[in-house]
C-alpha cells in the first residue's frame, strides 16, 4: 500500500510540473508577442524585440518539451500505479481468502480437541468395568434386602411370653365370638 501510494504521488506530482510547464510555454509564447506588439508599435527597439522574442519563444520551447517528457512519464506513473493497483487487489483478496481459512482452521481445530477430550473419557469407560460395577451394586441391594428381612425375622421372634399369651387369648377370643354367633344364629344356646 505504501509503494502503491508513492508510485501515485509520483504521478500526480509529474502531471502537476508538466501542466506548469505548459503554462510557463504559453506564458513565454504571451510574452513574445507582447514584445512584438511593442516593436510594432514603437515602445521598443525591432531589434531588441526581436531578440528578446527569440528568447522568449526557445524558452517557450523548452518548457514545451519539458512538459511533454513530463506529461509522458506521469502517464507511464499512472500505468504502473494501475499494475500495482491490481496487485494489491490480489494480494487483498488472497488475504481476505487466508484470513476466512484460518476462521475455518480455528474452529476445525477446536472440534478436533472436543471430539478428541469425549473419545478419550469414553475410552476410559470400558463395558467390562460397567458390568462388575453394575453387578456390585446388585450384590449389595441383595445382601441389605437379606439382612431387612432378618431383621423382620428377629423381630418377630422377640415377643415377650406376654405377648404370646395375649395373642393366643385374642385368637380364642375371636374364635369363641364367632362359634357364639353361629350357634345363635342357628338357634342354638
Amino acid at each position: 500500500m505504501t509503494s502503491l501510494a508513492e508510485v501515485k504521488g509520483q504521478g500526480i506530482r509529474l502531471g502537476k510540473q508538466a501542466s506548469e510547464n505548459e503554462k510557463a510555454a504559453a506564458d513565454y509564447e504571451r510574452k513574445a508577442m507582447l514584445l512584438l506588439q511593442k516593436a510594432q508599435g514603437g515602445d521598443l527597439d525591432a531589434a531588441e524585440a526581436d531578440r528578446l522574442a527569440g528568447e522568449a519563444l526557445g524558452r517557450k520551447e523548452d518548457a514545451a518539451k519539458r512538459a511533454t517528457t513530463l506529461a509522458r512519464d506521469a502517464k507511464q506513473q499512472e500505468a504502473t500505479a494501475a499494475q500495482l493497483q491490481g496487485q494489491v487487489d490480489r494480494l487483498k483478496a488472497a488475504i481476505a481468502t487466508y484470513e476466512n481459512d484460518l476462521v475455518t482452521l480455528r474452529a476445525r481445530a477446536r472440534t478436533a480437541a472436543a471430539t478428541k477430550k469425549i473419545n478419550k473419557q469414553l475410552s476410559k469407560v470400558d463395558s467390562n468395568g460397567t458390568m462388575a460395577m453394575l453387578e456390585r451394586m446388585k450384590e449389595r441391594v441383595e445382601e441389605d434386602e437379606s439382612l431387612a428381612e432378618a431383621y423382620g425375622e428377629m423381630a418377630d421372634t422377640s415377643k415377650s411370653l406376654d405377648d404370646e399369651i395375649d395373642a393366643a387369648i385374642e385368637d380364642k377370643q375371636k374364635g369363641s365370638d364367632q362359634l357364639a354367633a353361629l350357634k345363635s344364629k342357628m338357634g342354638m344356646s
